[in-house]
Formats: structure tokens, sequence, C-alpha cells
């Protein structure tokens, strides 16, 4: 489908530099994942039903939490299905690959946004069945 949009020069110099440096093949290209990214951004987490894969990234301070956020983890291990941790100064980074209902990864990214030593929980959604 071919579509058109009135947008600010500077706005299309600046996406068109990004493209490029990114590799891909064409500005269309560009577009399309700038809209997916959109639609994965604004999706409710509420409102996904089924199946689902996820990346949940999240940073917290290592020393207050980290024995509550394992007991998380070990709680969910029916949905988590890899781990990535590191260490940036007094914070961990981590991300957590997730499949399963989405009923139980909503529960797990609420469990992890209640604590208070956790200072950002993103999520990623990847499909959905």
């Amino acid at each position: 489908m071919r579509t058109s949009f009135n947008i600010p020069d500077d706005l299309l110099s600046e996406f068109d530099e990004t493209w490029q440096a990114e590799g891909l093949e064409s500005r269309s290209r560009g577009v399309r994942e700038a809209m997916q990214e959109y639609i994965e951004g604004h999706t409710k987490l509420e409102d996904i039903e089924g199946d689902v894969v996820v990346i949940i990234a999240f940073d917290y301070e290592h020393e207050s939490v980290i024995e509550d956020i394992h007991d998380v983890q070990h709680q969910f291990q029916d949905v988590i299905t890899t781990t990535n941790h590191i260490h940036e100064g007094e914070w961990c980074l981590e991300t957590l690959f997730c499949g399963g209902p989405a009923s139980r990864v909503r529960e797990l990214t609420y469990r992890l946004r209640d604590f208070e030593a956790v200072s950002r929980v993103k999520l990623m959604l990847l499909a959905e069945h």
C-alpha cells in the first residue's frame, strides 16, 4: 500500500541518516520498523491474550533486592526461558527472555515493577500466538 505523510524536513533528514547508518535497504523498511516499534510500545499489556514471546529488561540496585529478584525469577521458571545479567556500578541490568501465557508474563512484569529498588521495567513484545 502506498501512502504519504507530511513530515518536517529536519525530521526526515535525521530519519534518513538513521536508517541508512543502520544498513536498511530502504526508507520504507525503516518506516515499517518504526511503525512496528510504535505499536509494540503502545500495546497495553492488559489487552494481550494467549501465548506471547517477550523480552523484559530491567535495572535495580544489587544489594537491596537481589535475593527477592531471584525468588521471583524462580517462581516464574515456567515462562522465563533465558536470563542475562550484567553489572553497571552498583546497579544490575537484567534481561529475561520469556514465552508462555500472557497472563503469567503480565504477572511477572507487575511483580518486578513492585520492587522499590527496581528503577525501570521495559517489555518488548516479539510475538503473540
